[in-house]
């Protein structure tokens, strides 16, 4: 599965500030006196429509795949100094607020801190990797002869405002199948019998609650 607004890759770091509020003081104080609230409980996923998509076509260029198996490469040995030698002086980082890089630190610079390459867990390599795997690529209209990638999917942009109405939810709750006709199973063995078979379409993905009940719970 493939989030609708994808990670980015080293063609163009484009990530999205999430706010997080923190609590009232007097509902602070409380907290510290009787300790954090439990969460709430998870509402039960309902039907939504169904919206269809169609996935990304791969680009076949030579100089743009041996790219991909060069940072692929980089990205398996967790090489920053080789990582560098691939990223631009003038690397750019946009968000929602407009440009967050840093003009004064060098590309590579910029570029891990939008990837979180710096992370203990490994995980922005990670992110790194799997989008240097991807074969799809798009222009992006803001920026004259830049491209990125992994592609978007195409679909209804308008149906999919209604539904993150209608489900409450948000862009980043959403994926969709990097695979035509993918195979659902009962669970996380390769071998676990196939319960249902995904199309081509819109997927809302809901987080497994934590084993024991609520988040928070001892």
């Amino acid at each position: 599965m493939r989030p609708v607004r994808p990670f980015p890759t080293a063609l163009l770091a484009a990530l999205l500030a999430v706010a997080i509020a923190s609590p009232a003081p007097a509902q602070a104080q409380a907290q510290q006196k009787s300790g954090p609230a439990p969460a709430p409980a998870a509402a039960a996923p309902r039907p939504y429509p169904s919206i269809a998509v169609t996935l990304p076509k791969p680009v076949a260029d030579p100089s743009f795949e041996a790219f991909r198996k060069q940072l692929g490469e980089i990205a398996g040995r967790k090489d920053r100094t080789a990582l560098a030698g691939l990223v631009a002086k003038s690397f750019f980082w946009t968000a929602s607020q407009g440009e967050k890089a840093d003009r004064k630190k060098p590309g590579i610079d910029n570029l891990a801190a939008a990837l979180g390459l710096d992370a203990a867990d490994g995980e922005g390599w990670e992110a790194l990797a799997s989008a240097a795997a991807d074969p799809t690529l798009e222009a992006m209209p803001q920026k004259k002869g830049v491209s990125c990638a992994p592609a978007a999917p195409a679909f209804d942009g308008k149906a999919f405002e209604q539904l993150l109405k209608s489900t409450r939810s948000d862009v980043f709750d959403w994926a969709y199948p990097a695979l035509p006709d993918l195979p659902v199973r009962s669970g996380a063995g390769a071998d676990a019998p196939v319960v249902e078979t995904l199309g081509a379409v819109l997927v809302r993905v809901v987080a497994e609650p934590p084993p024991g009940g609520a988040a928070g719970a001892a």
